[in-house]
């Protein structure tokens, strides 16, 4: 049985008229009918009765007529979703994130992709920069939304923002009432600090630049802030955390002289999947206008 004589069949039952058929089909009668002869001798029954005038189903055509039909809307729609899927239209793209991505790049990309695709399954995973690492090279993540730098040969990354970091302190800490601050005012006063394992390359830059007394560290910035708004002491955090707990924690920019604080997005050198290339893209753009 060919998908040919299936389809001469479905147009032969649509029109119930063979000369119709063979001008929908763009073929001669003839060899029309001898089609479906062909398919009623491989099926081993009656398809259609007829004669010089009329066409009708059998009650086995009509069943078979159905089934066929359903047969070619499941083929039609498998064949548009595999084509939607190669074009990015559908399917699934997990991406992992940094907590602090979430007030920063990663709500506008996310609006902008699903109201570009919003047929597409997006699963989110909040990970630690090592984690989005090791999930990516395990092929568990797609895409990841990280701290570079990031020292993988099968990884790529790209950079999508750079900002230097500022200061959080309590308030009516003493170090507001001073003017022209400078990294030696930092000295005497600990320091809630972003755990090494959750970005290793911040916390080696603040440990060169000042030699921190170190009261606590965290594993996230929202935790950060939350310890410097109950006093505990003062962090260096990027700017994009500069809305968490404005009423106990005063902000202040040291005129490029604390680190600056990338953001990047990591994927696999071989992954050839439109979903990830599209929303890479958006993030470049989303680069370029903020």
């Amino acid at each position: 049985m060919e998908l040919r004589q299936l389809q001469y069949f479905i147009t032969v039952a649509e029109e119930l008229n063979f000369s119709r058929a063979a001008e929908r089909l763009r073929i001669t009668q003839p060899p029309l009918s001898l089609q479906i002869q062909n398919l009623e001798k491989e099926l081993g029954i009656v398809l259609f009765y007829r004669n010089n005038r009329h066409v009708e189903l059998t009650d086995a055509g009509k069943l078979f007529f159905d089934d066929v039909r359903k047969m070619f809307d499941h083929l039609d729609r498998a064949v548009e979703n595999a084509q939607r899927t190669h074009h990015g239209e559908i399917g699934k793209l997990t991406v992992g994130f940094v907590g602090s991505a979430t007030y920063d790049i990663l709500p506008s990309v996310l609006r902008e992709f699903r109201s570009l695709y919003p047929d597409v399954q997006v699963h989110l995973l909040e990970l630690s920069t090592p984690m989005q690492i090791e999930t990516l090279l395990e092929e568990e993540i797609d895409v990841g939304v990280l701290r570079p730098p990031v020292h993988y040969e099968a990884l790529r990354t790209e950079i999508v923002s750079i900002a230097p970091c500022v200061l959080a302190v309590p308030k009516q800490h003493p170090l507001l009432e001073k003017e022209n601050l400078s990294l030696l005012d930092l000295t005497p006063y600990p320091f809630v600090m972003l755990s090494r394992k959750t970005w290793a390359g911040l916390y080696d830059e603040i440990l060169g630049l000042c030699n921190p007394i170190i009261q606590q560290e965290a594993l996230e910035f929202q935790t950060v802030i939350g310890l410097v708004a109950a006093g505990m002491g003062i962090a260096v955090v990027p700017q994009s955390a500069m809305n968490l707990h404005t009423q106990e924690v005063v902000y202040l920019d040291f005129n490029n002289q604390l680190p600056a604080a990338s953001m990047g997005i990591s994927w696999r050198r071989t992954d050839q999947s439109p979903l990830v290339k599209t929303f890479i893209e958006i993030a470049k753009e989303w680069d370029k206008n903020n």
